[in-house]
């Protein structure tokens, strides 16, 4: 069982840990990397099992 100063240096180190994530811009106001991610449906490639 951790001891209270285990218990406290480990709180310290996630309540820096969740400092440093929280300052990061979280990029909301930008849009996905793409509008259609697999392209058009008529270039699509099929894939068919070997027969043989």
């Amino acid at each position: 069982m951790p001891s209270d100063e285990e218990k406290r240096l480990l709180r310290e180190a996630l309540e820096r840990k969740k400092a440093q994530n929280s300052s990061g811009a979280a990029h909301l106001d930008g849009r996905g990397k793409g509008q259609r991610p697999h392209g058009s449906a008529s270039h699509q490639q099929q894939f068919r099992r070997k027969s043989g």
